[in-house]
């Protein structure tokens, strides 16, 4: 089965040219969405990728249509390849797994590669970053939720300090005061407790 995906942002928008291109193609359906592609949450996308069958080919007019970034391209691509469906746009032709074309392998491969060449520079600035405000002394990282004024940290670390004498286990001080493991041990070692 051929499917259509058409989409545009707004409610005041119109299908219509999109409809007059999937129909030429020869759409045996046409799935209809007007939600922004910035929302995850669109119902007709998800509708057609339930109903999509093996042998399927989803169709549209471009890529801006399905999806407006790389990784949620490659995201909707596993999807689509493993329910032994396929995906075809009208416009980018070179975005087409009906076969094995060699051309449209090696473009995704490539835009993966761009996709996390990107993920790892936004992580590179970041730390760098970090660092220089580290260095200038305005960086504090993130708070912590247990502060050294925190009630419920005050009475788990005076728990821990006389568990001798009240017979609490760190188990127990950490059911009875919420904090965790963890943070309770981590503290105890700054404190000279344990």
């Amino acid at each position: 089965m051929i499917i259509g995906y058409a989409r545009v942002s707004t409610q005041e928008q119109n299908l219509a040219r999109q409809l007059k291109q999937l129909n030429d193609y020869g759409c045996d359906h046409v799935y209809e969405e007007k939600t922004s592609g910035a929302t995850t949450n669109r119902e007709e996308l998800q509708l057609m990728l339930d109903d999509l069958k093996e042998g399927d080919t989803i169709v549209v007019t471009d890529l801006t249509r399905i999806s407006r970034s790389t990784k949620d391209l490659f995201e909707l691509i596993e999807v689509i390849k493993s329910k032994g469906a396929s995906i075809k746009s009208i416009k980018d032709t070179w975005l087409d797994t009906t076969s094995d074309n060699p051309y449209s392998t090696f473009l995704l491969t490539v835009m993966a590669g761009v996709n996390q060449l990107e993920r790892d520079l936004l992580k590179m600035r970041q730390r760098e970053g970090i660092e220089l405000a580290k260095e200038r002394g305005v960086y504090k990282g993130r708070p912590k939720k247990y502060g050294d004024k925190n009630p419920k940290m005050e009475h788990a670390l005076e728990l821990l300090a006389n568990r001798e004498e009240n017979g609490y286990t760190v188990k127990k001080i950490c059911e009875v005061t919420g904090v965790s493991r963890t943070v309770l041990y981590e503290r105890a070692k700054e404190k000279g407790i344990m």
